[in-house]
């Protein structure tokens, strides 16, 4: 009865305002350019991510100074397939996960902590 009435009205067969409509194209338009941002904004720095710390627990070796997720500084004493002994003071060695190691870095980030920090 309702779809009688608005044609007896002049509505245009959709129940919308009458708009250009542009057809499927038009509708498929906003979501593609919204994936596309996503993809280049979220996805794809992410992936790199992803890709650059794969290759760092794949290239790790005995001797390499590495920050754990945890936050613990140490340097590798022993590799041994997923799991790492770190060694983090003079006659303290921890076992840690592979994928728990977050980061490397160099002797210098331990020898510049002069004291000198600046509020």
């Amino acid at each position: 009865m309702l779809v009688g009435i608005a044609w007896a009205l002049g509505a245009p067969p959709g129940g919308g305002a009458g708009g250009g409509g542009g057809g499927v194209l038009g509708s498929l338009m906003l979501p593609i350019a919204i994936f596309v941002i996503f993809y280049f904004l979220l996805i794809r720095p992410q992936q790199k991510s992803q890709k650059k710390h794969k290759e760092l627990l794949s290239n790790l070796k005995k001797g390499d100074q590495v920050i754990t997720s945890g936050g613990i500084y140490g340097t590798i004493a022993k590799l041994r397939g997923d799991v790492v002994l770190l060694q983090i003071a003079d006659q303290v060695k921890i076992r840690v996960a592979r994928s728990a190691i977050s980061s490397s870095f160099g002797s210098q980030a331990l020898s510049d902590d002069n004291g000198d920090d600046k509020d």
